[in-house]
């Protein structure tokens, strides 16, 4: 009887995804030509209408705190008028980082050349939005455009790479009490799992809340999250690292002269200012901005319902289409869902398209996400969109991915328990077929 319970399997009702064999023609064919326009008047345009936000945001904050000075420091309780300043610095930190990642975004499209027709005006705006932002430009760059061309690859993809079974020392794959693709399993694995890796929701929650605060730092850093083959020591600063070739060294010495500046601005700004007002007029809005980068990115490329590819399987359209649009603040409400994807630029809402075709400046992607949509949903892909964004999402991605198998060329993340959520269709929905500029790393 015993034996009966050890071997009794659970399984779980998985949900089919599709494979596309879509070619890079029919994708781009769905998208009309005038989206790849690109314009530096109207780009230039947000970058100044962000500033602006970012001004009236700050002249808004100082007239209320002049006010609640003026108005509290007379009255007995000091606490009410702490936590009077406390409340609108935080909002202003909140609203601000919100604005600031619209500019981080618009850096970033520098980054693909979608900015203007320009490279060197490209290259220009985008190092000193990013390096204003704390960011190593031309480094980053060149390793998200390899994370562009790779999405989803195992082996060749630069970020959120999931860590295999083997990686993580977990009892070796024993198909005769477990499915790869992780439909059944029984409780005796289930429970070798779960003391291997566990489920608990306190450490669920502060292992995504240290991916919010530090994950960004942490990536460019030490290649946290990044590709799991490269060495260790691996960062964004260093010429000689593995994912840049001889040739990109004048660029990475061009970015990390960005962060020197960077820093040296915001340590001037200190020693004249106080941190406290640094502190709060910068880093708070500065940390938010990692924040939101961080959120955006991993809902954007991390979900059970999504495979990853090793290379016998990866097309570039598989990994473009192996992302998520979600939307970024749609669970806070309407209002705040909209004021999210307009400040952000709809980053988080139209980020299909933009793996399909990273030339698309932000204010097309709009029309291209709904143009991409329609003809994947003819082809028989009905696209995944209209999905949460929020800490409440992250916390259960968190939750749900895992590992995934080192056996298989297309592999989905399973949980704690080895469970899957989801397992591959393979379909046939090619139409044609044609070359595409992809993103250069150079």
């Amino acid at each position: 009887m015993a034996k009966e319970t050890s071997d009794a399997r659970t399984t779980v009702e998985q949900t089919p995804f599709p494979i596309p064999d879509l070619s890079i023609k029919d994708l781009l064919s769905a998208i009309p030509a005038h989206c790849h326009k690109r314009s530096a008047l109207r780009s230039a345009s947000y970058v100044v209408y962000d500033l602006f936000l970012v001004a009236c945001i700050y002249k808004a904050a100082t007239s209320l705190d002049a006010r609640i000075t003026s108005e509290f420091i007379s009255l007995p309780n000091p606490y009410l008028y702490a936590f009077a300043r406390v409340a609108l610095w935080a909002l202003y930190g909140f609203a601000n980082g919100l604005v600031m990642t619209g500019l981080w975004v618009i850096a970033h499209e520098c980054g693909h050349q979608a900015f203007s027709e320009s490279k060197a005006l490209n290259n220009a705006v985008g190092w000193v939005l990013h390096s204003g932002l704390g960011v190593p430009y031309h480094s980053w760059r060149i390793t998200h455009a390899k994370h562009h061309a790779s999405t989803g690859h195992m082996t060749q993809d630069q970020v959120f790479v999931p860590k295999t079974r083997s990686q993580l020392g977990l009892p070796p794959f024993d198909p005769t009490k477990e499915d790869l693709w992780g439909s059944s399993v029984t409780e005796e694995v289930k429970r070798e799992l779960y003391e291997a890796l566990g489920d608990s929701p306190i450490g669920a929650a502060l292992g995504a809340a240290s991916y919010l605060l530090v994950g960004w730092p942490m990536y460019i850093g030490t290649n946290a999250s990044g590709q799991k083959r490269y060495p260790s020591g691996t960062n964004h600063f260093k010429p000689s690292a593995v994912m840049f070739a001889p040739h990109h060294r004048d660029q990475i010495l061009i970015s990390d002269l960005g962060i020197v500046f960077w820093l040296a601005a915001v340590i001037t700004a200190i020693y004249y200012r106080g941190f406290a007002e640094v502190f709060r007029v910068y880093l708070v809005p500065y940390l938010w901005v990692n924040h939101w980068l961080v959120l955006i990115t991993f809902l954007q490329h991390t979900d059970p319902l999504l495979p990853h590819y090793r290379a016998s399987e990866f097309t570039f359209p598989r990994g473009a289409l192996a992302t998520l649009d979600r939307n970024l603040l749609g669970d806070c409400g309407r209002i705040m869902g909209w004021l999210g994807a307009h400040l952000t630029h709809g980053i988080s809402e139209t980020h299909v398209a933009h793996h399909v075709s990273s030339k698309i400046p932000h204010y097309h992607a709009w029309e291209a996400t709904d143009a991409l949509r329609k003809h994947l949903a003819q082809a028989g892909l009905v696209p995944l969109q209209g999905l949460p964004g929020g800490w409440s999402e992250m916390y259960r991605v968190f939750r749900q991915c895992k590992f995934v198998e080192d056996e298989g060329d297309i592999v989905f993340y399973k949980n704690a328990y080895g469970l899957a959520q989801t397992r591959p269709v393979l379909t046939d929905n090619s139409v044609s077929d044609s070359g595409i500029e992809l993103d250069k790393d150079a």
